[in-house]
């Protein structure tokens, strides 16, 4: 059978992985594609360093749009990155007929609703496994392996930065901003690190898989996202002491009322396999009411894992080229027709176990200030963790202080938030109050 021919969309990091990994292991994929799968045209902004990559044999043109334009092209591997010229360039793609493979995880969160219907109107695939974890095959199983369950819930680490910097944190005992600075020097955090350490990566992310879980469509702007940037060695600390460790969380749950999406730093039982997940490896857990609690772990980045991913979808596509489009698995799991419209939760509705930690005067009858305005809030208290007042003892500021910190019970988001505001307004309240969210996993 006539081999697919392939066009790059860009050979930085994940293309050159994607192309070496390809011609490496070509007479593997060939006996499990059944036929075979081949670069044949890379564009590139940079010609000569792609020209190096990819050596004789192969086209390299600095504009995009030839490889669409190229009647042989089969499938386009779209590597750009971003919203802008990538979004208008799967479009193009698509409406040329070109099925298309793409790990931008931001287009599709993003634009995913627009760019699956222009795909199903055209009968072409978009296949995206490297847009979730890298390596790991969690879309995969997401659209396939889970198909026969009603999915409960699902909890990530899927952000290798953000879990290199708590890790570090936690092994070293340092703060966030000097952990931050050693990750960029080490090549784990880009000199622009907003998008990871202010979880807007996990969340693109995670939009994708409650989609495929639920499915909803994409609705990344309904996500609530919050990053690491507060976070103090402190907490770490503390958490370490009740028996738990910190770590970013995408989660999505179905809810009697709608699906909870969110991504926050959460404790989470040290216990848990999800809790000993370090550096900056990911992982994913999935909860089925058929199979029960999965776990997917692997690298969530990098060139040849990233490029597994890529590979696995070529694959996929030189299965299902001739296969009619009703035949293929849908681009989120479930039928176009079928997709549910289940609303997002606000955050003020979601329910949830809280650590707060607060500096407060120590003085006769703080604490029962405190239990008391939670009372009344109807939240309860799970376990009191009380420093020695000299441990953390101001002399500048007078009057001896102490860390307070505090589990709670499980509570709606929207009445810790009145509970807390009337707390941090107390006078024996001296800094701002942190909250950290509690997800046992069970």
């Amino acid at each position: 059978m006539k081999p697919i021919q392939v066009g790059l969309m860009g050979i930085g990091v994940v293309g050159s992985g994607t192309f070496n990994v390809l011609k490496r292991n070509q007479d593997e994929i060939v006996r499990r594609a059944g036929r075979g799968i081949e670069i044949t045209m890379v564009a590139d902004l940079d010609v000569e360093r792609a020209k190096s990559v990819v050596g004789e044999g192969v086209a390299v043109v600095n504009d995009a749009r030839a490889i669409i334009a190229n009647p042989d092209i089969d499938v386009v591997i779209e590597l750009i990155g971003g919203y802008g010229i990538a979004k208008a360039l799967v479009l193009e793609a698509i409406a040329a007929g070109k099925h298309v493979v793409t790990a931008n995880k931001a287009l599709l969160a993003v634009h995913g609703t627009e760019i699956f219907a222009a795909a199903s109107a055209k009968g072409v695939m978009v296949a995206f496994e490297a847009a979730v974890a890298g390596g790991i095959p969690i879309i995969k199983a997401l659209r396939e392996g889970l198909t026969a369950n009603r999915i409960q819930w699902i909890a990530g680490i899927i952000n290798g930065t953000t879990n290199f910097i708590l890790s570090e944190m936690r092994d070293k005992g340092l703060d966030f901003d000097v952990v931050l600075k050693e990750a960029q020097r080490l090549g784990y955090a880009e000199a622009d690190p907003t998008f990871d350490i202010q979880g807007i990566d996990a969340a693109h992310k995670l939009t994708l898989m409650s989609a495929m879980a639920f499915g909803i469509p994409v609705q990344f702007d309904k996500a609530y996202v919050e990053g690491i940037t507060q976070l103090g060695a402190a907490d770490i600390k503390y958490a370490e002491q009740l028996g738990y460790r910190i770590k970013l969380l995408g989660i999505t749950k179905r809810m009697e009322t709608g699906i909870e999406l969110r991504v926050h730093p959460c404790l989470v039982p040290a216990k848990r396999l999800i809790a000993n997940v370090e550096g900056a490896m990911n992982a994913v857990v999935a909860h089925g009411d058929a199979v029960g609690t999965t776990l997917y772990y692997g690298k969530g980045a990098g060139s040849e894992p990233t490029a597994s991913a890529v590979i696995a979808d070529l694959v996929d596509i030189a299965r299902l080229d001739s296969a009619e489009a009703a035949q293929r698995v849908p681009h989120l799991a479930f039928q176009p027709d079928a997709m549910s419209d289940l609303p997002i939760l606000p955050m003020g509705e979601v329910r949830s176990s809280y650590y707060l930690r607060l500096r407060v005067a120590d003085q006769a009858g703080v604490l029962a200030q405190l239990t008391g305005i939670l009372a009344q809030a109807g939240i309860n208290i799970d376990a009191v963790l009380q420093r020695e007042a000299d441990e953390v003892q101001d002399p500048a500021l007078g009057a001896a202080q102490t860390d307070l910190v505090i589990l709670t019970h499980e509570c709606k988001e929207s009445d810790m938030n009145n509970a807390i505001a009337q707390v941090q307004a107390l006078p024996t309240v001296l800094q701002p109050i942190a909250r950290i969210r509690k997800e046992e996993l069970a």
